[in-house]
């Protein structure tokens, strides 16, 4: 069974496009691309005849539109569009929570409802809100929250590019900014000590954390405070109660989408897949496509599924997702 764990889908009324128009770039105040506006993020009768085509059984959505959206009564709209979107098409979609998470009564509210209500499995945001990193206090109710609920947390790109001018160009701020965001939001929770305090705390990042492992010597390195002359120096001095390989290998999910499609699907995405998938990754990585967004026309979507199912770590992959959907066996055998 193959389940999508970075799906995404947008209600129509959240969209912030006209109907008939076509896919375009959304811009930030800066004039840099921070968003593609793609009708398909509406078309769920589309997402299913893809699904169907490339051998997809399953997806979990997730939305944009709440990444970082700190509005409560939103989040809350959103979310209740999502579970439609599990109702109209039973046991194809898996919903995920949207809430304000900075917020913390109210995201711990909304948190509760979709756990209670909705039945969700996990949480999704940005992975910076609000110009803030993940490790920030104000944050603290969330994670604590999420841990207590069993509730999964899938951590997507920012929903906003980052802000240097140097990035201000040749669409940089998405196709590299979002990525180096990734892997600084991946060390900030390890050193801050956010896993430790959570330890039955399970976090889904996107991408293989933006290709965190290629820096992982660099990352061992700068941790030995004493080497670099940052032991005493406040807020460099961090560090995890235990070293990298334990978060890495034990503690982080990873799902595999990255790659910037829509084209050369098979060969592109699973170069980018083969490159990421290190020891560490195999045995804690789901698979995902990233679509509509980055691979959107159905062939391609066909030709990259095709191409993950030849490799030999496919079944191992597959078998991931019992970690983030443990309920998953059981519905998966009545589905069939």
């Amino acid at each position: 069974m193959i389940i999508d764990f970075q799906h995404h889908y947008t209600p129509p009324e959240m969209l912030g496009s006209k109907q008939g128009e076509g896919i375009s770039a959304r811009l930030d105040e800066n004039g840099n691309p921070s968003y593609l506006v793609n009708p398909l993020l509406s078309d769920l009768p589309a997402h299913i005849r893809m699904m169907d085509k490339a051998g997809i059984d399953i997806a979990v959505l997730s939305s944009g539109a709440g990444f970082d959206n700190q509005d409560a009564a939103s989040c809350r709209h959103l979310n209740n569009r999502v579970k439609d979107a599990e109702v109209d098409f039973p046991g194809r979609f898996i919903g995920l929570a949207h809430v304000p998470a900075l917020k913390g009564r109210e995201a711990v509210a909304e948190l509760e409802r979709c756990k209670r209500d909705l039945g969700f499995p996990g949480v999704t945001i940005g992975s910076e809100l609000q110009g803030l990193p993940l490790d920030t206090e104000e944050l603290a109710p969330f994670w604590a929250a999420c841990e207590r609920l069993d509730l999964y947390v899938f951590i997507h790109p920012l929903p906003a590019v980052i802000n240097w001018n140097l990035m201000y160009a040749d669409d940089l701020g998405r196709a590299l900014g979002w990525e180096y965001s990734l892997m600084t939001a991946t060390v900030r929770l390890i050193n801050s000590g956010t896993l430790d305090r959570h330890p039955a705390l399970k976090v889904q990042f996107a991408h293989f954390c933006g290709g965190v492992s290629r820096y992982l010597p660099r990352f061992r390195g700068f941790v030995q405070r004493e080497k670099w002359g940052t032991k005493d120096v406040p807020n460099h001095n961090r560090r995890a109660a235990r070293d990298y390989d334990h978060y890495l290998r034990e503690r982080l999910i990873y799902d595999c989408a990255g790659w910037a499609g829509p084209d050369h699907a098979a060969e592109w995405g699973m170069e980018w897949v083969k490159n990421n998938l290190v020891d560490a990754a195999l045995s804690q990585t789901v698979f995902a496509t990233d679509y509509p967004q980055a691979v959107r026309d159905d062939q391609e979507v066909v030709e990259y599924v095709a191409a993950y199912k030849k490799l030999p770590e496919a079944a191992t992959i597959d078998a991931n997702a019992i970690k983030l959907l443990p309920k998953l066996p059981v519905a998966a055998k009545a589905k069939r």
